[in-house]
């Protein structure tokens, strides 16, 4: 696409020096400039009007105009096919675009929908891509999304049609990280209306944004400047507290992780101890927290602890661990 506009430009500069050679050349055998403009463009473009001093045109004349022809016609023959060309590739480009990244987010399921792509957004995308889950961007602003690596849907997230053209009836999550605290307010209310299931994670800017946000069903209300200052306190408080928290939660470069793993309900484990499980000899893995289906956390549970359906584990581990985890727990 790069390399036929800049053969259109080309084209474009080779009319433009043809008609300049042209109208001087035509001036100097007597037409005013006018006409010697007049005479190139009807030239060029092959249209046939009257010709201007054709009565007692010399052979140099003659000739001179021959020149013109073939060179002006070929030229802008070339530059109009060029231009119809981009004009094809890049309608042609979009059309395919759209249509590939329809049928991505067609074909999703349990994916997770990023309202908004400036930094928080960004981040978000990337840290959930990171642990293989689908992500889909909305944003108002199509250059931002126009070389991503996400299937994103160009509009406005407050709106249904939106949400509904990013697979929202079928997502497990929506992120709402607009910048304003108004916008990711209709965009939760919206969510939840037209999937009352979904989990949303909304960003709050002012603190008497949370409770708003919260009684509009977003299940997760996170406010980054408070987020950050609270990290950045701990570095200095409880800096080896802090450093194995990042360690373990955002560090890519280790293997050692914090995850949660779903008890199914039918799943081996289930109905048993934590000593009959014996989760840290068959997976590896270290049990930090149980958390029940009404939400309430077990830290550190005893050996006696019995796994229920529905449990959720919280532990630590490297990568292999806790695939066997999930696996043992499947």
């Amino acid at each position: 696409m790069s390399s036929t506009i800049g053969r259109l430009r080309l084209g474009i500069a080779m009319v433009l020096t043809v008609f300049v050679i042209g109208t001087a050349g035509f001036a100097m055998f007597g037409l005013n400039l006018l006409d010697a403009a007049y005479m190139t463009i009807i030239t060029i473009t092959t249209v046939g009007y009257r010709e201007v001093g054709g009565e007692d045109m010399s052979d140099a004349h003659i000739l001179f105009t021959m020149f013109i022809i073939v060179s002006g016609v070929g030229t802008a023959l070339y530059t109009f096919t060029l231009g119809v060309q981009v004009v094809v590739e890049g309608q042609l480009r979009d059309f395919v675009g759209r249509r590939r990244n329809d049928r991505r987010i067609a074909h999703m399921r349990n994916h997770v929908i990023v309202c908004g792509f400036g930094r928080v957004g960004k981040g978000v995308a990337h840290d959930l891509a990171l642990t293989g889950k689908d992500v889909v961007i909305v944003d108002q602003d199509a250059n931002l999304i126009s070389d991503i690596a996400y299937p994103g849907v160009v509009g406005d997230a407050t709106l249904d049609t939106t949400l509904r053209a990013a697979g929202i009836e079928k997502a497990s999550a929506l992120v709402a990280a607009l910048e304003g605290d108004a916008e990711n307010l209709f965009v939760t209310l919206s969510s939840k209306s037209i999937n009352p299931d979904l989990f949303i994670v909304a960003r709050a800017r002012q603190e008497e944004s949370v409770a708003k946000l919260a009684n509009a069903g977003a299940d997760r209300v996170v406010n980054p400047q408070e987020l950050g200052a609270a990290r950045m306190a701990s570095f200095v408080s409880q800096p080896n507290v802090a450093e194995f928290v990042d360690v373990v939660m955002h560090e890519r470069s280790t293997s050692f992780r914090i995850q949660e793993v779903d008890v199914p309900e039918r799943s081996p484990v289930a109905g048993q101890s934590l000593r009959e499980a014996d989760l840290r000899q068959r997976a590896g893995i270290l049990v930090l927290a149980l958390r029940d289906a009404e939400g309430a956390f077990n830290t550190n549970p005893g050996p006696d602890t019995v796994i229920e359906p529905r449990h959720v584990i919280i532990a630590v581990g490297t990568a292999e661990a806790l695939s066997r985890l999930q696996k043992v727990c499947a």
